[in-house]
Order: C-alpha cells, then structure tokens, then sequence
C-alpha cells in the first residue's frame, strides 16, 4: 500500500516520498517519487492506490504528466481523431466508426501518452500490453471504476484494431517533419486467426432448413427473404433495390446493385454507393424472383423502395430481426425441429454455400457476392470445397494416366437449367423431394 515518507535534507528543507510495491505485491518491485510539498504527495499517493499500486498512467518520473508538458495536438486522441478527420475516399459512417473506436478501445489505454518521440511517448511495450488486454478482456488503465466488464475480443477484431492504431502513429513517422523515427506497432505478435472459429460464427444452412425458415417468416418478409436468397446480397443492399434496378443481360433477367444503405457521421441512414467498386454489379436471376419483383414495383416510381416496412418506410434492420426474423427461427424450431440460430447475413453465406455445392467456379461467386478480392472468397468459403473431392479425384487420375479418358461432364445440377427452376427451394413434402435451389451464374 501506497505510503508517504518525510525526509530532512542538509540544507534544511523537507521531502515527501511516496513509497509502494509494484502490484501491492510483497515481493513487487520497489517504487518511489519525491515532492516538495505534502498535498502533491498526498494526491500522487492517491493516484498510485487508485490505480492498483503502479505509477498513474502517463505520469513521467522526476517531471509528471507528461500532458503538462507536450504540446496538444500531438497527444493521442486529438492526433488521432485529427487524423480520421483527414483521410480520404471514405464514407461519414466509417468515419465516425474509427472515432467510436478510438474513443473507446485506444484512448484508456494511450490517452495520457504523446505520439512524439521523447518523454511520454508510446512505445511498444505499452502496443503489446494493449493487446494482450485486448484479447483477455482486461480492464483500461483509465476505465472507470464502475464500467461493465469489457469483452475479450476476437483475433480477428484485435487485428482489426491494431491495424487503425498502426495507421495512426504511422502517420507521426511520415509527417513533415517526422515526429517519431518508428513505429512501436511494428514487429507486434498478433493473436492467429483460428479458422475451426470462423467457421462456427458463420451459419450454413441446408435447402431444406432454409425453405422451413422462409415457410416461418410473416407475409410482409417472405420476398425480402427470398430475394436475399436467391442473389445472395448483404442487407443493405436488398433493402435498396429499386425498380430501376432490374434489368436484362443476355437475355435474362437480372438486377443491377448500384447503391445501398450506409450511415452517415451522425448515424443518419443515407443512400450511398455499394461497399467496394466490385459491389456494384449485375447479377441474373430466376424468372420467378424477377416477376416478384416486377410485380411488387408496379405502379412504383423508378427510384422508390421496393421492400419497404409496415409503414411504408424503409425496413429497420433491428426491427426486422426482433419482429420477423427471430420469431420465424423460433417457429422453424418448434414446427421442424431446426437447431440453429442464423443471422439474416448468413442469409448471405448460405447462398455461396449453394452455388459451390452446385459446382460453381470462384471467381464466379466473387462477382457475384460483389467480394472486392477472390482472396475473400477463399478465405470466407474455401473450407466448403471438400464438397468436390471426388471431382478432384477424378480429374488427378485422369492428369496422371496419359491413357485414362477425360472425366465427362460433372454430376450436379444444370446451372443453366436451373436458374428457371424457382428462387425458392420448397418445404419437403411427404413422399416428395425438396427442389433444387436456383441460382444463375454472375
């Protein structure tokens, strides 16, 4: 426990030390400051007590907060915030998102410190404690007493988080003039990405189980749903579908992804432009969502919603989660027995999930997802391919014996075919078996 010890010097005059053991512990490291005068000794031993015996956060031996003494612009969060203020070719939601995570996940830890080189500043041992809070949930240097508990986060949201504040102090290395040589995130051991738990966040579900959902969900969503099923999109850009959208490529109907919802710095929800370059596409469809869709945007003006909510206005997606897609699950689970609990995004992972089980290439679900990179693809979808060992099989024999025949055309659903077959796979009805899900190739 923190103590103040008063010493007599030569000349006269009195000091005032603070004394303390690393941690409290009785074999912690020896601690100690001096000061002039008691009251800042009585408030620095209070800060040391307040903050689990070790020296308060940004507090410079022998001179103090180092706050008192750099300038402004260059401690943590006004460098970084001013930092998000000036990157471009981004949209006001992500903005402000980088600011919300700043403000929360970074300025506890670094708050008191100084991007600048010097006394003060961050370096890369208080990086690599932050991370390992990170990822264990611990509390911030500057949490308050009172905050709830903070999550242990994920691999992949660490280095989501690492990769902002890198950008950040990187930019102190390349200012004019340079206010840092290096960078204290550089040469940080990130937590892996454990793939086993990627994959369970992502719900894959069955033909079968998808047509008992969408047999579940109140009038008012089945074509939302289905149309997120059959063209695989992300929520806002279904709920953004115009009838100006739909279109024809050679000769079948098709719909063009050209805008989508964002939210702007104030977390207004606004149209925008898709999430990458490569969002913006067109996609074929089925004869039979397209006449959906037809019929639901009779009547409409060109550039008016064709999935609106009870009201008239555009669909909430909490809302829906809480008044549709929730209660749909719960009567799947009870009327069928389905076991798992999907996100309406994973809507989204069952569509690929379709396609490649139906032999499609990749690159073809890329541009169809709209994935900026086939990396992405790969990444999200690639544990799914073992579905195709025996074509692989098939094809090494062949590649290996000159005088084997060349495997024939691949067992599966006609793509071609099947793109007329209905959006919609059906509820398996007695005796008969479930259709087969269309899709059309991008």
């Amino acid at each position: 426990m923190a103590y103040i010890e008063t010493k007599e010097r030569r000349g006269g005059d009195t000091t005032f030390v603070v004394r303390w053991r690393s941690a409290g512990a009785r074999n912690g490291k020896r601690e100690s400051e001096s000061f002039d005068d008691l009251p800042s000794a009585e408030k620095f031993r209070d800060l040391v007590k307040a903050h689990g015996e070790h020296w308060p956060p940004g507090w410079t031996r022998g001179h103090g907060f180092v706050a008192d003494r750099r300038r402004k612009e260059t401690m943590f969060e006004p460098f970084a915030l001013a930092y998000v203020d000036r990157l471009t070719g981004i949209q006001g939601d992500t903005r402000s998102k980088y600011k919300t995570r700043i403000r929360a996940n970074m300025t506890p830890w670094f708050g008191p410190y100084s991007v600048e080189d010097g006394e003060g500043a961050i370096r890369r041992e208080m990086v690599q404690d932050w991370v390992n809070d990170l990822e264990a949930g611990r509390p911030a240097p500057l949490d308050p007493s009172d905050r709830k508990p903070r999550t242990k986060y994920k691999p992949k949201t660490v280095q989501n988080e690492h990769g902002l504040l890198f950008s950040i102090l990187q930019a102190a290395v390349d200012a004019e003039p340079s206010l840092r040589p290096s960078n204290p995130c550089a040469k940080t051991r990130l937590p892996r990405l454990d793939g086993a738990e990627d994959e369970e966040e992502m719900v894959f579900l069955e033909r079968e189980e998808w047509a008992w959902l969408h047999e579940c969900l109140a009038e008012d969503a089945k074509d939302l749903g289905e149309a997120i099923a059959e063209t695989g999109f992300r929520w806002g850009e279904a709920t953004a579908l115009q009838p100006r959208d739909l279109r024809r490529r050679n000769g079948r109907p098709a719909i063009r992804v050209q805008r989508a919802w964002k939210k702007d710095e104030d977390g207004k929800s606004i149209l925008g432009p898709p999430k990458t370059r490569k969002s913006r596409r067109t996609i074929v469809i089925t004869h039979k969502l397209d006449q959906m869709l037809r019929r639901r945007a009779k009547g409409l003006a060109p550039d008016a919603l064709i999935f609106t909510g009870p009201e008239g206005r555009k669909w909430d997606p909490g809302t829906f989660r809480r008044l549709r897609w929730l209660p749909a699950i719960e009567l799947a689970a009870e009327k069928y027995g389905l076991l798992k609990r999907p996100r309406i995004h994973d809507i989204r992972h069952s569509h690929a999930s379709w396609l490649i089980a139906a032999r499609v290439p990749l690159p073809a679900i890329q541009a169809r997802l709209g994935h900026e990179s086939i990396t992405t693809t790969v990444d999200r979808y690639g544990h799914l391919l073992d579905a195709l060992d025996d074509e692989v099989m098939a094809a090494l024999v062949w590649a290996m014996d000159p005088t084997a025949q060349l495997p024939g055309v691949l067992p599966g659903p006609s793509l071609t075919s099947a793109a007329d077959q209905g959006s919609l796979p059906q509820p398996r009805s007695a005796g008969g078996p479930i259709a087969v899900q269309g899709t059309g190739q991008a």
